[in-house]
């Protein structure tokens, strides 16, 4: 993010002077990004195409607002969030019987596997860490996952993260070292499981 900070600059100066072609060029620039974000906090390719619309849409009625000296891509991130946040409020997803985690391209994690043959006990834990890693993560608060997902897969800094969410340093590490602590507790037996076939003759 930092890295499209200059870029950023100049086309969102020209956006606020009307320019359409600068805010279609910021948003090819962000889709993807702000996509992944929604997809990975919703698990839902729809929810996250609309979520992005929304964000974007959003974005433009409020570009009088953006403040230069700001990170208008930390900027898109917390109105994304918040407009995900939105989703899963108003559609109780954290309710619904926990998915199997995928990637926002639908490949399933298990996708990263190595393509060898495996054992069908390591096939069988594999889909086991799969299931509690979807049940943890649909456990998490709507803070808590996309502070997650920032971290963990975004890999923001944690005054990124905080700016994109609305949140203080305190409060961001904290919501961060609660997701975390949920992930290792759901993820503990199949844990001491890899330890134990480590340990096999």
């Amino acid at each position: 993010m930092e890295r499209m900070e200059g870029r950023d600059a100049a086309d969102v100066d020209r956006a606020r002077a009307g320019d359409m072609d600068a805010f279609r060029v910021l948003v090819e620039r962000h889709s993807h990004p702000l996509f992944r974000l929604a997809y990975r906090i919703t698990r839902n390719e729809q929810d996250a195409e609309d979520i992005v619309q929304d964000a974007f849409l959003k974005a433009y009625r409020r570009l009088h607002q953006f403040e230069s000296r700001a990170n208008f891509g930390s900027w898109l991130y917390r109105i994304a969030a918040n407009c995900a946040f939105d989703t899963l409020r108003a559609r109780g997803r954290r309710e619904e019987q926990p998915r199997e985690w995928e990637q926002p391209d639908g490949e399933a994690e298990s996708a990263r596997l190595p393509a060898t043959d495996p054992a069908p006990d390591r096939l069988l834990h594999a889909s086991e860490v799969r299931r509690r890693l979807g049940a943890a993560m649909a456990r998490l608060s709507a803070v808590e996952r996309s502070a997650f997902v920032l971290r963990h897969f975004e890999e923001m800094s944690i005054r990124e993260i905080g700016a994109a969410l609305g949140l203080d340093t305190s409060a961001t590490k904290q919501s961060i070292f609660r997701a975390v602590r949920k992930m290792r507790e759901a993820l503990r037996p199949v844990a001491s499981f890899s330890a134990v076939e480590r340990g096999r003759p």
